[in-house]
């Protein structure tokens, strides 16, 4: 083999060695951000979302139910979106008493 023949075996196996794992990457369960999702607001002291209806389909979380404030409602949907594989949070959490 010539020099410029293994320079390029390298570069092809380094090429293939970074994107071959970029596709063998499973996506996270829907079942899995469910229980992650739920897990986080139930015990997270200012939102309390233990009463929360949580769906998930295809990475989409949609949250509903009752926060006492803004706040509440905003973190709820910053812990969600911390969640690994949740790609868009549908916030549709009502503030209690309005």
């Amino acid at each position: 083999m010539g020099q410029s023949t293994v320079g390029r075996a390298i570069i092809v196996l380094l090429i293939f060695a970074l994107v071959v794992p970029a596709f063998a990457q499973k996506q996270v369960s829907d079942d899995k951000i469910y229980d992650q999702v739920r897990q986080k607001l139930a015990n997270d002291p200012d939102v309390k979302g233990g009463g929360f209806d949580v769906t998930v389909k295809d990475g989409v979380v949609t949250l509903k139910g009752t926060v006492n404030d803004k706040n509440a409602r905003e973190k709820a949907e910053r812990l969600t979106k911390k969640v690994k594989g949740v790609t868009k949070v549908d916030n549709q959490l009502k503030i209690f008493g309005t």
